[in-house]
């Protein structure tokens, strides 16, 4: 199991209502320099979290150094979330901050591909349910929101939303699978395959 997995999530929510916020915004280029995938999250929205350069002042203004928010793990945000570059540190970025899920009305192709292998559900909801629970969460601060993967529903106090995430990244979320862990399902096969190409065109044969 490489990520954490879970079926249902409960956890602070923060709203980031802007439109639009790319991969840059979420994990800015310069940080992208460790291929591990621990210790991305003290960089996370690194220009709009510090007004300093090195990371020493926090931004009292942004929502995630405000009390009551320093540990959310769901995240509100406006349309197309993720766009920009197909870097895949930036969900290694939340997922390492503390998000599990991302509530926007739509999201990036590439941006959605890596969230689910790092263990984060992108849930799409209508722009109306967005402006919801941004309000409601901005009135009650340091308010849980429920995500429940096994009945793809949000709840947030008395209100309940529905949503649809594809099976492949429920499986993914749930069992804390990433790319490797899918692959190595399949070693028994992998293993055969090797042993028989192995028998039937050596390595050591010389092509002309």
């Amino acid at each position: 199991m490489s990520v954490e997995n879970w079926t249902i999530h409960t956890g602070v929510a923060v709203s980031i209502p802007r439109e639009d916020i790319d991969t840059d915004q979420i994990l800015p280029k310069q940080f992208m320099k460790l291929i591990d995938k621990k210790g991305f999250g003290k960089h996370l929205f690194y220009d709009w979290r510090y007004l300093d350069l090195e990371g020493k002042i926090p931004n009292p203004d942004f929502i995630l150094n405000q009390e009551g928010f320093t540990n959310a793990s769901v995240l509100i945000a406006g349309k197309n979330f993720g766009c920009g570059s197909s870097r895949e540190h930036a969900p290694w970025a939340l997922s390492d901050f503390g998000f599990r899920a991302i509530l926007a009305p739509s999201f990036a192709d590439i941006f959605s591909i890596n969230s689910a292998k790092n263990g984060i559900a992108l849930v799409r909801l209508k722009e109306e349910e967005i402006h919801f629970l941004g309000e409601w969460v901005s009135k009650n601060s340091g308010s849980q929101i429920r995500i429940n993967l096994e009945t793809s529903e949000v709840q947030a106090g008395e209100q309940t939303f529905h949503f649809h995430l594809d099976s492949a990244s429920v499986n993914r979320i749930r069992n804390g699978w990433d790319d490797i862990d899918i692959t190595l399902k399949h070693s028994k096969e992998i293993f055969e395959f090797e042993q028989i190409r192995k028998n039937e065109k050596s390595f050591l044969e010389v092509y002309w």
